[in-house]
C-alpha cells in the first residue's frame, strides 16, 4: 500500500513562545495550587477547631522554611491567578484584546503578583 504525502504535524519545538502563552498555561496551573492550597487552609482550620494536639501537627508542618516556602508559593499563586482573572474579566467585556496590549499586561500581571505577595509577606514576618 502506497503511503500518501501528508504533511507532519508540526513539534513544539517550531512554535515561539509568547508570554501569552505561559501565561495562560500559568492561570492554569495557579488554579490547580490555589485549590491544593485551599485544601491546606482547610487542614488548618480543622486543626484549629479540632484542639491543641491536632493544631500543634499543622503546625509543626507549615511553621518551618519547607512550609513558609509552600506558603509562600500558595501565596503567589494566589495573587497571580487572581489578577489574570481579573485580565480575563476584563477581555470578556472586550478590553484588550489586540496583541500588543495581550503582551504588555502579561508582563505587568507578573509584576503587579510579585509586588503584592512581597508586600504580603513582608507584613506577615513583621507581626511574627
Amino acid at each position: 500500500m502506497a503511503q500518501a504525502s501528508r504533511p507532519l504535524s508540526p513539534h513544539l519545538t517550531i512554535y515561539h513562545w509568547y508570554i501569552t502563552m505561559v501565561m495562560s498555561i500559568v492561570h492554569r496551573a495557579t488554579g490547580i495550587a490555589v485549590t491544593v492550597g485551599l485544601l491546606a487552609l482547610t487542614w488548618w482550620l480543622t486543626a484549629l477547631a479540632s484542639g491543641p494536639e491536632s493544631f500543634a501537627r499543622v503546625q509543626w508542618a507549615l511553621y518551618n522554611p519547607l512550609g513558609w516556602l509552600i506558603l509562600f508559593g500558595f501565596t503567589l499563586a494566589l495573587f497571580l491567578h487572581s489578577v489574570t482573572g481579573v485580565r480575563h474579566l476584563l477581555w470578556d467585556w472586550g478590553y484588550g484584546l489586540n496583541k500588543e496590549a495581550a503582551t504588555r499586561t502579561s508582563y505587568w500581571l507578573i509584576g503587579i503578583a510579585v509586588a503584592l505577595t512581597l508586600l504580603t509577606w513582608i507584613a506577615i514576618v513583621a507581626l511574627v
